[in-house]
C-alpha cells in the first residue's frame, strides 16, 4: 500500500481532465474554546465527465468543503490548502476574478431550494440574473430564449418561468435550482444535499436528472449526501468523509458492496438493499457519536467507535492509503 500523492493524478479511464482539485485542504473556525477543525487535510479531484459523491455523517465537513470551493465560508474561517478549478487557485484569487468563476467556472446546487430561492420573484428572473452579470451582450430575447432552454433541459415547461417558487412543488423548485448552477456553462457543479425533503421517488428523478446532465453537457459534478446508497446509484467514485477527513475514497459500486474502511462499511449496513433477505431487518446500528471537532482523540478520529480497534489505532492517525488501483482508506486494519 502508498500513501496517496497531492500531485494530480492522470485522468480516470473514460473521463477528461481534471476540474476540480482540492489539495490538503483544511478548514477551520474560531469558537470561544479554540479553533474547530471541520475540514483536515482532504485530497481530491473531480475530472470532466465525471461524477464524484461524497458521503458521510452530519457534521464531518462535507457542506463546509462544498462552500470553500467557491469562497463561500464565513470570513472568520481559517482556511489552508488549495483549491483548483481548472488550474486556478480559488483561495488566493482577487475578487474580480473569482467573481467570473462563479457561476461561470463552478457553481452550486444548495439543499433547500425554497430557502434559497426568492419567493417575490418569479423564477425567469432568477434564473436570468447570474445570465445577465456573466454574458451581458446576449440581450433581453437572448436571455429569455436561454431561460427557456434552460428549463427544458431539467425537464420543465417553458411556462413555468413565469412562476414564483412557492407555485411549484419541491421537485420543481430542486429542477430550478439545477437550472440556475447550469445557467452559465460552469465546468464544475457541486450539488449540496440537493434531494434533501424530497420523497424517494422524486429523488431519483433529481439525482438520475443530475447525472444525466453530466453525460450530456461533460461538466464535472460533486454531489454531497448522507445516503451512500444514492450515491453508490449515481456516481463514478465516492469519498467517504468521518471527523473532517476522507477515509475511503473508490468507485461507487465497489465502495457499496464491498467497503474497506470500518466506518465506511458500517454506512454501507445502514441501508437496506432491494432483494437482500437480510433487508427485511432492522439495519445494523452503530454505537456512539461522532467526535467533538475541537477534542478528538487521540490516533484514528474513528477509534472509540470502531469494534476493530486496536491500540495501535489510538497511536497516530492513519493516512490515507492505496490499497489497490483506484481504491484507497485510512485504516491500519483494513477490513475486507
Amino acid at each position: 500500500m502508498t500513501e496517496l500523492s497531492t500531485p494530480a493524478p492522470a485522468p480516470m479511464a473514460g473521463h477528461g481532465e481534471v476540474l476540480l482539485e482540492l489539495r490538503d485542504l483544511t478548514v477551520s473556525y474560531p469558537t470561544s474554546e479554540g479553533a474547530l477543525p471541520a475540514v483536515r487535510g482532504v485530497d481530491l479531484v473531480v475530472h470532466a465527465g465525471e461524477v464524484v459523491g461524497l458521503a458521510g455523517e452530519s457534521g464531518c465537513g462535507k457542506s463546509t468543503l462544498a462552500s470553500t470551493v467557491l469562497r463561500l465560508q464565513p470570513k472568520d474561517a481559517a482556511v489552508t490548502g488549495e483549491v483548483l478549478v481548472s488550474g486556478a487557485d480559488v483561495l488566493t484569487m482577487r475578487w474580480g476574478d473569482l467573481r467570473a468563476v462563479r457561476w461561470a467556472g463552478a457553481s452550486i446546487v444548495f439543499q433547500g431550494a425554497l430557502h434559497s430561492l426568492n419567493p417575490v420573484h418569479r423564477v425567469r428572473d432568477q434564473i436570468a440574473e447570474p445570465i445577465r452579470l456573466h454574458d451581458p451582450a446576449l440581450g433581453d430575447q437572448g436571455v429569455e430564449e436561454r431561460v427557456g432552454e434552460l428549463l427544458e433541459q431539467v425537464g420543465l415547461p417553458r411556462a413555468r418561468a413565469r412562476a414564483y417558487p412557492h407555485q411549484l412543488s419541491g421537485g420543481q423548485r430542486q429542477r430550478v435550482m439545477i437550472a440556475m448552477a447550469l445557467a452559465c456553462r460552469p465546468q464544475v457543479v457541486i450539488a449540496d444535499e440537493p434531494t434533501t425533503a424530497l420523497d424517494v421517488m422524486v429523488q431519483a428523478q433529481i439525482l438520475h436528472l443530475l447525472a444525466g446532465l453530466v453525460r450530456e453537457t461533460g461538466v464535472g459534478m460533486l454531489i454531497i449526501s448522507h445516503d451512500l446508497s444514492v450515491l453508490s446509484d449515481v456516481c463514478d467514485r465516492v469519498a467517504v468523509m468521518y471527523a473532517g477527513r476522507v477515509v475511503e475514497l473508490g468507485p461507487a459500486d465497489e465502495l457499496f458492496a464491498a467497503p474497506l474502511h470500518p466506518y465506511a462499511r458500517a454506512l454501507s449496513g445502514a441501508f437496506p438493499r432491494i432483494g437482500d433477505p437480510a433487508a427485511r431487518y432492522a439495519p445494523a446500528g452503530l454505537a456512539g457519536d461522532p467526535p467533538d471537532p475541537r477534542d478528538l482523540p487521540p490516533g484514528c478520529s474513528f477509534a472509540p467507535r470502531c469494534p476493530h480497534a486496536v491500540e495501535e489505532c489510538r497511536a497516530a492517525e492513519p493516512p490515507l492509503l492505496e490499497v489497490s488501483p483506484g481504491r484507497a482508506a485510512a485504516c491500519i486494519r483494513v477490513v475486507r
